[in-house]
């Protein structure tokens, strides 16, 4: 039961994420900072203490009370994630929402599955699990193929946008995706899907800060949202550091009072695109309470993203115009990523 419970969790998480960039759809007037940070103070800032308080009420002890070094590393990690979840939105800006998702998440799936039991192996600690110890069983061994079927059917995702990119005219292609550049996304989206794996690596530097929770007779389903509230701080400090500056470079800063522009209407559709990719986080931690913070968890959360980004991808129409190979390459990429979810699943519950 605790299985399904944590598919079902990971699965409503990666069905925000794969959203929450719909609402920014819906800002008019604004450069492309302006939103994003809009939309990262609900998400990193304001609603992880309000989560932490709701679910975890001691959390503010606990954080005060964790060693300052466990509290460095999990900040640091979250500034590292920062970085991929700044370069997330610019790879789904250049590639859209199937195709950036895609190669941004399989690459970040891979790295967070894969590092941390390798991590373990080296620096073993009682109760994670070694890359050692998922070869030697038979669901581990599931699981890494899971893993493995993964990154095939990114690579096969990658090879249809290649395709897409030869299919489509210059008119095309503004049609489907406005500033579609693959050269920049792809570059955007690799260096994106590496340093978004460090917000797992993120969550295991915190863990001393969740056990507390427990040991302190708070819901372990909720043990997460104490970490959150360091790590996602991590990540804000960077996505307001390069926001700002845009902000200056490019002269947006009079986008927040421009009167011609709705403004109001632009800070709900940020708040609630922010407000939505924080769930993503909230429910990820129900998920890890039940699956453990392993390959299998991250994997089917990543993979519940993909698949969500692209059937948004489909419905906003950014494969049309492509040839029927084109599009088969699409299909076959995705079922790939479904089918690396069930090989996971099996692998867990092994």
């Amino acid at each position: 039961m605790g299985s399904i419970l944590g598919i079902l969790f990971h699965t409503i998480g990666g069905v925000a994420s794969g959203s929450f960039y719909m609402p920014f759809k819906k800002v008019k007037g604004w450069a492309w900072e302006s939103y994003w940070i809009v939309g990262g103070f609900f998400s990193w800032l304001i609603l992880p203490p309000i989560m932490a308080y709701l679910t975890v009420p001691g959390f503010w002890d606990i954080i005060q009370n964790t060693a300052f070094n466990i509290k460095l590393i999990t900040f640091s990690l979250g500034f590292l994630w920062g970085i991929g979840g700044l370069t997330y939105g610019l790879g789904i800006r250049y590639l859209g929402m199937s195709l950036g998702n895609s190669i941004v998440l399989g690459f970040c799936a891979a790295f967070g599955a894969l590092v941390p039991p390798i991590y373990y192996t080296f620096n073993p600690i009682e109760g994670r699990t070694s890359f050692l110890d998922m070869l030697a069983s038979s669901g581990g061994q599931l699981v890494l193929a899971g893993v493995f079927v993964c990154l095939l059917g990114i690579f096969v995702s990658g090879k249809a946008g290649v395709l897409k990119e030869k299919d489509l005219s210059k008119e095309e292609k503004t049609d489907s995706v406005k500033e579609f550049n693959l050269v920049k996304g792809l570059i955007i989206a690799i260096i994106s899907g590496i340093l978004s794996s460090f917000f797992n690596f993120g969550i295991e530097a915190g863990k001393p800060m969740a056990e507390t929770a427990v040991l302190q007779g708070f819901n372990p389903l909720f043990q997460n949202n104490v970490t959150y509230v360091v790590l996602l701080w991590g990540g804000l400090s960077l996505n307001f550091i390069w926001c700002m500056y845009l902000n200056y470079k490019n002269k947006t800063f009079k986008n927040y009072t421009d009167k011609s522009s709705p403004i109001t209407k632009n800070i709900v559709f940020s708040a609630i695109a922010g407000s939505i990719w924080y769930l993503q986080f909230f429910f990820y931690g129900m998920g890890e309470s039940k699956l453990g913070n392993g390959a299998s968890s991250w994997i089917l959360h990543m993979a519940a993203i993909i698949l969500t980004a692209n059937l948004w991808g489909m419905f906003l129409k950014e494969w049309k115009g492509v040839s029927k190979k084109t599009f088969k390459t699409f299909l076959l990429g995705i079922s790939l990523i479904l089918l690396s979810i069930v090989l996971v699943g099996i692998g867990n519950s092994l």
